[in-house]
């Protein structure tokens, strides 16, 4: 029987070294962590501090901690919420779409290659696949369920 652990072990391992190298954009080293944030802010629409933290599993005080760096950066732009000045809305400023769209080229990019390697259907059986697996995971009880 095939280590399930150890085949894990190296996906993550493998994703770990791309978000090392893909987050170089100009002038700006992004940690992955940054990078998450920044696609997260990007995916949704007006999302709070909140909705994000709870996106990536976050406690709060370090995210808060990520998005003054970020601010600082001028990657993103906190605005108090129309509805409830104690919540903070979450946006990207231009230079922060440049950035998170060239991380995503990057990663889309490696991906591409990736599956360069395999016929059509193989590639559509590991997509399948990691569907049902995503599915799964977010049934489980046991830990590390995912939040969406």
């Amino acid at each position: 029987m095939e280590n399930k652990r150890e085949i894990f072990h190296l996906l993550m391992r493998r994703f770990g070294l791309l978000d090392k190298n893909c987050c170089s954009v100009g002038n700006f080293e992004i940690s992955p962590i940054q990078s998450h944030i920044l696609y997260e802010i990007d995916k949704q629409y007006g999302p709070s501090m909140q909705q994000i933290a709870e996106a990536l599993a976050m406690d709060i005080t370090t995210f808060s901690r990520q998005i003054q760096t970020l601010v600082k950066l001028d990657l993103v732009k906190k605005t108090p919420s129309s509805q409830d000045k104690r919540v903070s809305i979450l946006s990207l400023t231009v230079q922060g779409k440049f950035v998170a769209t060239s991380i995503d080229h990057a990663i889309n990019s490696y991906l591409d290659e990736v599956f360069s390697h395999m016929n059509e259907f193989e590639r559509e059986t590991v997509i399948r696949s990691i569907k049902l697996l995503n599915e799964a995971m977010s049934k489980s009880t046991f830990c590390c369920t995912p939040l969406d």
